[in-house]
């Protein structure tokens, strides 16, 4: 058994095999998934896991160079725009990585997750907890 770092084998193998610039998301409940994409669906019960607590564990295990988010999330998120702002911009989280951060609408976000790795379904049950997190490059 390992010891360290995410214990789901499938997100595991994902971030293993991921190349610079490919990507992941990760959903609310709500968020459709397209056909062909494959889903790993860790929803438990409305709101677990969290959206935030499945992205610190990835963000703890994956390089990230960008995140998408939905311009929506601005109105309709605050709670989980600012968490991704102090993860991503101020580095107020163990993660401390950096990485910048795009808005498009969210009809133009869930066309983005035709050609993601993954889709992460989380139980989170607020409107446009969902980012696309781009993959960077770890070189030492």
């Amino acid at each position: 058994m390992k010891k360290y770092g995410i214990l789901n084998s499938h997100i595991s193998k994902v971030l293993s095999d991921l190349g610079h610039t490919d990507y992941i998301v990760v959903a609310d409940a709500g968020l459709p998934i397209p056909e062909g994409v494959t889903k790993i669906d860790l929803a438990l019960k409305l709101g677990v896991p969290s959206f935030q607590d499945v992205v610190d564990v990835i963000a703890s295990d994956m390089v990230i160079e960008k995140v998408t988010l939905a311009e929506e999330i601005k109105q309709g998120n605050d709670e989980a725009l600012q968490y991704i702002i102090r993860t991503f911009i101020e580095n107020e989280s163990e993660n401390s990585q950096t990485a910048a951060i795009e808005f498009c609408s969210h009809e133009q976000f869930k066309e983005l997750t035709r050609y993601a790795k993954v889709v992460i379904r989380t139980g989170e049950n607020k409107p446009f907890a969902n980012c696309i997190l781009q993959a960077g490059v770890h070189f030492g």
